[in-house]
């Protein structure tokens, strides 16, 4: 019996090197696309104004959808006819109450930004002036829900006013009257309230005190407001608070309680005082107040005038 021949295949095995297909080339696409609207986001944010900053953040603080709704009633729901009406994705009923809703939330922006563009300007102001620039420790700007506070801060090397007087300092004055014209810039409303610290004078709240003098040094500095230039008609109230409302974290008998806050009020808040939103009736007590009232008449003894 013959031998066959053996025959012997050998085939290489190919591993590693080979192609290993496209689907990270894809996801990598994806990375870069990503990354290049990143920039693209944070370069055109780097060139806006603060307006726009503002509203790009509260674009991101609040979901579109409860946002355009007023609320998260029926811009969370998942009916498609929220409001009723003839179109089933933007009901009529819907569209008269979200416009005013954007129109106020947009003024209320806009204001917000222009109290923070005169907050920049008074920095830059007290910056070149070299007597101002002294007092820069002294003088701490704001913004609070009534508007921008400006808060003008005694200390014992440094008074804004004499002691237990309202003669005003000669760098008071010329920081006061350098504010004035900066104030005009704006159609907001001014208020102005003086603050003592809590040392009674010897004879007690009874007579002249701490009350007459926090309200004596607000309209020493309404003066002075108005001989910068001021205009009249922006002023709004002044007021003396006496040491009832101490500064912050300090001793009610610290300097720094001795100061003056001249506010450029929103005009929402200004609005409210001046239609007495401020001072109205508790809920439910219109009626009777008219009724006293209407009972009061003709017994005084006003009455007996002629």
């Amino acid at each position: 019996m013959s031998e066959r021949p053996v025959i012997i295949i050998r085939r290489k095995k190919r591993g590693g090197e080979g192609h290993h297909g496209g689907a990270w080339k894809i996801a990598f696409a994806d990375f870069m696309t990503a990354l290049m609207a990143l920039f693209l986001v944070l370069w055109m944010l780097a060139n806006s104004g603060e307006a726009q900053k503002a509203a790009v953040a509260e674009y991101f603080r609040t979901p579109l959808v409860v946002a355009l709704m007023g609320g998260d009633r029926e811009g969370a729901s998942e009916n498609v006819i929220p409001g009723g009406g003839p179109d089933p994705t933007f009901a009529e009923g819907e569209r008269f109450r979200i416009d005013p809703q954007l129109a106020s939330r947009l003024v209320d922006e806009q204001e917000r930004a222009r109290l923070r563009q005169l907050e920049r300007r008074i920095r830059e102001a007290l910056s070149i002036n070299p007597i101002l620039k002294e007092l820069k420790d002294q003088i701490l700007i704001d913004l609070t829900p009534e508007g921008l506070r400006i808060q003008l801060v005694d200390t014992e090397q440094r008074p804004m006013f004499e002691i237990g007087s309202a003669r005003v300092a000669p760098y008071m004055r010329t920081l006061l009257r350098t504010l004035a014209p900066m104030l005009n810039e704006l159609p907001n409303r001014i208020q102005i309230s003086g603050h003592t610290d809590s040392l009674p004078y010897a004879g007690g709240e009874a007579g002249y005190s701490n009350w007459e003098l926090s309200a004596d040094r607000a309209n020493a500095s309404r003066r002075e407001l108005i001989a910068g230039g001021l205009a009249l008609e922006k002023l709004l109230r002044t007021s003396g608070m006496s040491d009832r409302i101490p500064f912050e974290g300090v001793a009610p008998n610290d300097a720094a309680n001795r100061r003056i806050a001249v506010i450029v009020l929103d005009s929402r808040f200004a609005d409210s005082i001046l239609d007495q939103r401020e001072y109205g009736p508790l809920p439910g007590t219109g009626d009777r107040q008219a009724t006293d009232g209407a009972a009061r008449v003709g017994t005084g003894p006003e009455a007996a005038k002629p």
